[in-house]
């Protein structure tokens, strides 16, 4: 590591200490994590600037914070006074500030490796699984606040309810998104982890579902040997990489071998409540506010996480029962003129359905439209047959074109999308391509009716589609 490097993250120093005054350049500064670890820098002292090639949520408090952020790449942005640049990892080598702070011999590191620096300084509490991650991370954060445990966190998603996408806190813990893209998740050796679950994604960095199975295995093997691993009973994956990890491990699920239990559960509208168990040994009981039956396995990893990080029972079920959720998880945009506009981030096929299936319990309707924007040509591809067996329960379909995040070739991002399209109706459903997202809002807005409920689903920017039928709809 660099002399400046080795300063500024010293292990014998506190992190406050280290950091202050130091000057942190974040190239890719509007990603999710980006944007979270962003502020924890700032709240620790560090001068912070940062670039990205539009504006972003949450960029205006980054700013009022002292943060000073350009809109676009250009490589007069790095100076030699620069104690430490942090890419994110959509970032490509090309990039021109990238190549500028190489050529000056400026430290740079990945986003990833940021936050296993940060870990360094903290009790490092790590959720990880193809699903789901976010939530059980942000409701973590919650839980320990409701706790008075006072964690510092960073979250993928936007959380009004915490404040944004990441915080510094009084207390020993630091709480982690622990994303498996890139194999991210290796930089971290946490105290107390969580994996959810294993399915095949990302297959643009990984072979197939055993290099994701030894990726995972290696993150559970980092926890450490006096700490505890939480994975999901259910999931055979999950339980089978974790099975020879040094920390000790315990399962969460519906059934009685479970060290953690939830039971008695039952539904209002779209949301669960349970009561929970530890080995036996009733806990109390939450109402989720959040709806879908995916969420209580969320929120039970929440809870043994929050436990054993030494939140009591009482407190940490007060937190996931008042917990909001996050941007972009069956988010309700609008009721208005009889049709009920959904937003969500799923973009797997496993997603996909559960999403679905609670978004119908949560909204009554008399025809359900799902526009599905595919994220990534390779994860398309890879699980195209998934994909078009997700939609049951959805009256119509619409496709546009894929989100190709770090693939550019727009015919085959297009193809891509019609390959789908044609598949999903090979199964019987109801779809169509519509290649431009305003295309895409212009045929909703033409063909729905009272009673419509209208659920935009992807990773990439569908979003806008939510926008605008919005915009249309309220006029």
């Amino acid at each position: 590591m660099g002399e400046k490097a080795a300063e500024i993250y010293s292990d014998s120093a506190g992190l406050g200490e280290v950091l202050l005054g130091k000057r942190v350049h974040m190239i890719g500064i509007g990603g999710c994590g980006m944007s979270g670890a962003g502020r924890m820098l700032l709240q620790e002292g560090a001068v912070v600037s940062g670039s990205d090639m539009d504006g972003f949520g949450g960029m205006g408090e980054l700013v009022e914070r002292g943060a000073q952020v350009t809109i676009g790449h250009d490589c007069n942005l790095i100076s030699g006074e620069i104690d430490l640049v942090i890419a994110s990892a959509a970032i490509p080598d090309a990039n021109v500030e990238l190549v500028a702070a190489r050529a000056k011999g400026l430290r740079v590191i990945k986003y990833a490796e940021l936050l296993g620096l940060l870990m360094r300084h903290r009790i490092g509490v790590a959720i990880a699984g193809t699903h789901g991650k976010s939530t059980t991370t942000a409701m973590c954060a919650h839980a320990f606040r409701t706790a008075d445990l006072s964690p510092s966190f960073v979250v993928g998603a936007y959380s009004h309810q915490l404040g944004g996408h990441g915080g510094v806190g009084a207390g020993p813990h630091f709480i982690v998104e622990s994303c498996e893209y890139d194999r991210s998740f290796l930089h971290l050796h946490p105290s107390i982890a969580a994996i959810l679950n294993i399915e095949p994604d990302h297959l643009d960095c990984y072979k197939d579902l055993d290099d994701i199975l030894c990726a995972f295995r290696t993150f559970a093997n980092q926890v450490s040997a006096d700490g505890v691993i939480l994975v999901n009973g259910a999931d055979h994956h999950a339980v089978s990489v974790a099975s020879n990890a040094p920390a000790r491990v315990e399962t969460f699920g519906k059934d009685e071998s479970n060290d953690w239990q939830m039971t008695h559960l039952r539904r209002t509208s779209g949301c669960f409540g349970f009561e929970l168990s530890y080995r036996g040994q009733r806990l109390g009981e939450a109402q989720l506010a959040v709806p879908g039956l995916h969420n209580v396995e969320n929120a039970v990893a929440a809870a043994a996480l929050s436990y054993h990080a030494g939140a009591e029972p009482a407190c940490l079920l007060q937190g996931l029962s008042s917990f909001e959720g996050i941007s972009r998880r069956l988010a309700l945009r609008t009721q208005a003129a009889g049709v009920t506009v959904v937003d969500d981030y799923a973009h797997h096929p496993t997603e996909i359905r559960v999403s679905i299936e609670a978004a119908k319990m949560q909204y009554p309707h008399d025809r359900l439209l799902v526009v599905f924007q595919p994220h990534q040509y390779a994860r398309t591809m890879y699980l195209l047959e998934d994909f078009a067996c997700s939609f049951d329960g959805a009256d119509e379909i619409i496709v546009p074109a894929i989100y190709g995040a770090r693939e550019s070739d727009e015919k085959a991002l297009s193809d891509g999308s019609k390959e789908l399209v044609s598949k999903i109706c090979h199964n019987g459903g109801h779809a169509r391509f519509v290649d431009r997202l305003d295309d895409v809002a212009d045929h909703v807005t033409k063909n729905m009716c009272e009673g419509d409920l209208v659920l935009t689903m992807g990773a990439g920017d569908v979003w806008k589609v939510a926008d605008e039928l919005v915009e249309r709809i309220c006029k």
